[in-house]
């Protein structure tokens, strides 16, 4: 079995390259390619990646290139965790809407917004790619925003399912609060890529969160940065993101008030990078975890396996909503547990969502149409709509004002601009 991760320089590398190790009974991989143009990083990625697999017995071998097609010729699977423009592009991302009193984060806003402008292009075009490589290849994106991203690709035909570790990590979370294994747990997670909410949580099929949220509301309110009370009002527990809806200006003057999370990130990438020239350094360090994307490696291994070898287990993914949530169009894609094998997803049934959830998510979802037709069709004009439709953004001086400035800090990726 050979999988080709683009992308495969990035610091995070070594979590994913973890997972397949030991997790290599579910997932025999004999050839993992490292595909990256950042050579340098690339080396120092690769190396540490080899030693990852020899320390922990694994017979794969690791091969890295910066040739896309080379990397992709004969692959199972290709796994996209990339980054178009780097740190620096996160870092504009997360800022410049500031100037706008609006949200600067690099997966929703105006600056997500900016982020699919960038990547969009780039993923199909790689996706075109394996198509003439390996038609039967699955694409498993990882790149965010993953929701735009894996409906870009699945409106052209492709093989891709998305993922996210949101879901993994709260199943994880849940298991440890109520002390059980995280395979007893499943989620009613219901929404969109970063737009999500746990309805239920269930432990051999029993519903336990109200008993979760009695006995642990306090930590899950720390957890995602929203009141005790609103939590324990509300019933569910929404993922981290929906703070920068629900809590919107508050965000604001946090964000004005510190360095960005792109300006961290860059910091901690550093010292990563210097721990990954060291030739003994023959396993994935503490500090990775402070780089984000917890469980990745467990979600990416677990949904290859069950394409790849046909498990037909559950697992939350994102997918066509195909009537799932009646009230959005079927080629919307959205992130519920699914059945997964060999001919791709199946989402579950899913019980009616609360108006409360739905009007959300139904806006949205049109935001992220429009937000693709300006990715693959260019356009202020598209990117202005997009940005008038956003939840966040919503007024014609706010979308004015971040249109010129979207524009104006992404002219070196956007060929139209």
């Amino acid at each position: 079995m050979k999988l080709t991760v683009v992308g495969g320089g990035s610091t995070y590398t070594p979590e994913l390259i973890d997972g397949f190790a030991r997790l290599r009974d579910s997932l025999p991989v004999d050839e993992l390619v490292l595909v990256d143009p950042a050579a340098d990083r690339l080396e120092l990625v690769g190396g540490l990646a080899g030693r990852i697999f020899a320390k922990q017995g694994h017979p794969g071998k690791i091969t890295t290139t910066s040739d896309v097609e080379a990397g992709i010729d004969g692959a199972d699977a290709v796994l996209l965790q990339l980054r178009v423009g780097g740190q620096a592009a996160r870092n504009r991302d997360e800022t410049w809407p500031l100037e706008c009193g609006c949200v600067g984060q690099e997966t929703t806003g105006a600056g997500g917004l900016a982020k699919a402008l960038r990547t969009v292009p780039v993923v199909l075009d790689i996706a075109e790619k394996v198509r003439a490589s390996n038609p039967d290849a699955w694409i498993i994106d990882f790149t965010n925003p993953v929701g735009i991203v894996t409906r870009a690709l699945l409106q052209e035909g492709h093989k891709a399912v998305g993922l996210c570790n949101v879901a993994i990590g709260f199943q994880r979370k849940f298991a440890a609060m109520l002390g059980v294994s995280h395979e007893r747990v499943s989620l009613d997670h219901v929404g969109l890529n970063h737009l999500t909410w746990e309805r239920g949580v269930r432990v051999d099929g029993e519903e336990v969160l109200p008993k979760l949220l009695a006995e642990h509301a306090q930590e899950l309110a720390d957890e995602i940065g929203l009141p005790r009370e609103v939590i324990l009002q509300l019933g569910v527990v929404p993922s981290y993101y929906l703070r920068y809806f629900y809590a919107h200006d508050e965000v604001v003057r946090e964000l004005k008030a510190k360095p960005s999370r792109a300006a961290e990130v860059a910091a901690i990438e550093k010292e990563l990078l210097d721990m990954y020239a060291d030739p003994a350094l023959d396993e994935k360090p503490e500090l990775l975890s402070k780089r984000g994307g917890a469980f990745y490696s467990e979600a990416a291994v677990a949904l290859a396996s069950s394409l790849l070898n046909d498990t037909g287990d559950v697992q939350v993914v994102n997918t066509r909503n195909n009537g799932t949530l009646p009230f959005l169009p079927d080629d919307a894609v959205i992130e519920v547990p699914a059945t997964v094998d060999a001919r791709g997803t199946t989402p579950l049934p899913v019980r009616p969502l609360e108006p409360l959830y739905a009007g959300l998510v139904a806006s949205v979802t049109a935001y992220e149409n429009l937000a693709l037709e300006a990715a693959i069709h260019g356009g202020a004009d598209r990117v202005f709509a997009a940005l008038l439709a956003h939840p966040l953004v919503g007024q014609i001086e706010y979308a004015n004002g971040l249109t010129d400035r979207l524009l104006a800090n992404n002219r070196d990726h956007l060929a139209w601009a």
